[in-house]
C-alpha cells in the first residue's frame, strides 16, 4: 500500500469523501463548508462547487440523478448539480448537526444529532416521516436492499434496525460500550460491520438475526469510518488514532496498518475513507488533506 498523492486546499478538517460519476473523480467537504470536485493526478486543480456557511459532515451522490446532497449542519440539506455548479433545491430540516445521508428508491434518509432519522421524499423534496427511536444522536446509516432494512448507529451505543417497507423499528442491538460512529453492510449483505468510540470493530451476522460474529479490538481510539472495496475483498477502517487499517473481508484478519511514521500517513484523526476502485483508496483527515493510496491486495496479504 503506497501513498501516491496528497490533495490540499480545504481550510478546515475534511469530513466527507464520495466518488464522482466519472472515473478518477471524487468530491470532498469539511469544516470549512467547501464542496470540491477533484480529479486523480491533478491535486492542484480542485474545482469549487459550493460554499456553505456551516460545516459539512455528509456529502452523498444520489444514484439515479447524479445530484449531490449536502448536509449543512444546523440548517438542512442542499441539492447541487455538480456539472452546472448550482443549487437545485434545499430543505430546512434541523437546528442540529447532520451526520449521514443515504438513499433507497425514492427516499433519502438523513441522520440527525437530535436522534431523529428524517425520511425525505426525493421527488417532492418533502419530509414524509421522522424516525425517532433514540434521544441521542443518529451518527451513521446503512441500507440493506436485500432484507429491505435500514441500520442506524446511535450515540447511545446501540444500532437500530428499521424496515424499509413500513419504516417500523424491528430490533435494537446493544452493540458497543460507546457511541456508534460507523457502520456498513458487506457487499453480499451477509454481515453488518460496526465501529465505535470504544475502538472495537464488530461483525454481525445478518442472516442469524444480527448475532455477533466477531468482536475485534481494531484501533486505539474511535473508528470513524468503515468501507468495503468494490470487489468485496478488503475492508478499510479510519480512526481517530491517526491510522488506516486494512482487513481481509472473508476472515477479518488485519492485513495492514498505515500510519504517519511508516507510510507518511495523516498526522491527526482520519475522519473518512473512501474507495474509488479496487486499487485506489482515499482518506480525509483533521489535518485538512486528502491522501490517495494505491492498494495491491497481493502486497498486503
Amino acid at each position: 500500500m503506497t501513498k501516491i498523492d496528497t490533495f490540499g486546499g480545504h481550510r478546515d478538517c475534511v469530513y466527507a469523501l464520495t466518488p464522482g460519476t466519472d472515473p478518477g473523480t471524487f468530491y470532498s467537504a469539511g469544516g470549512d463548508g467547501l464542496v470540491v470536485r477533484w480529479q486523480l493526478g491533478k491535486p492542484d486543480q480542485g474545482e469549487l462547487l459550493a460554499k456553505l456557511p456551516a460545516s459539512l459532515y455528509s456529502v452523498t451522490l444520489q444514484p439515479d440523478t447524479a445530484q449531490l446532497w449536502l448536509g449543512q449542519n444546523y440548517d438542512g440539506v442542499h441539492l447541487i448539480d455538480p456539472v452546472q455548479k448550482r443549487e437545485l433545491n434545499s430543505l430546512k430540516l434541523t437546528s442540529s448537526a447532520i451526520f449521514a445521508i443515504d438513499f433507497y428508491k425514492n427516499d433519502a434518509f438523513v441522520a440527525l444529532a437530535d436522534g431523529v432519522v428524517a425520511v425525505i421524499d426525493t421527488e417532492h423534496m418533502a419530509v414524509r416521516r421522522h424516525l425517532k427511536a433514540a434521544t441521542q444522536a443518529a451518527r451513521c446509516l446503512a441500507i440493506n436492499p436485500v432484507e429491505r432494512e435500514l441500520a442506524v448507529g446511535y450515540s447511545d451505543n446501540s444500532v437500530r434496525i428499521f424496515s424499509l417497507t413500513t419504516l417500523d423499528l424491528i430490533r435494537t442491538i446493544p452493540a458497543h460500550t460507546n457511541s456508534v460512529f460507523a457502520l456498513t453492510y458487506s457487499p453480499d449483505y451477509r454481515f453488518l460491520l460496526t465501529g465505535s468510540r470504544d475502538a472495537h470493530l464488530k461483525v454481525w451476522d445478518v442472516e442469524k438475526g444480527y448475532t455477533l460474529h466477531q468482536d475485534i479490538v481494531a484501533h486505539l481510539f474511535t473508528i470513524n469510518r468503515i468501507a468495503y472495496s468494490p470487489n468485496g475483498q478488503l475492508v478499510a477502517t479510519g480512526s481517530m488514532d491517526k491510522s488506516i487499517k486494512l482487513w481481509d473481508a472473508e476472515t477479518f484478519r488485519l492485513l495492514k496498518v498505515v500510519d504517519r511514521a511508516r507510510h507518511a500517513g495523516h498526522g491527526t484523526s482520519v475522519n473518512t475513507v473512501c474507495w474509488l476502485d479496487d486499487q485506489t483508496l482515499l482518506s480525509g483527515s483533521d489535518d485538512r488533506t486528502i491522501s490517495v493510496w494505491s492498494v495491491q491486495k497481493a502486497q498486503v496479504t
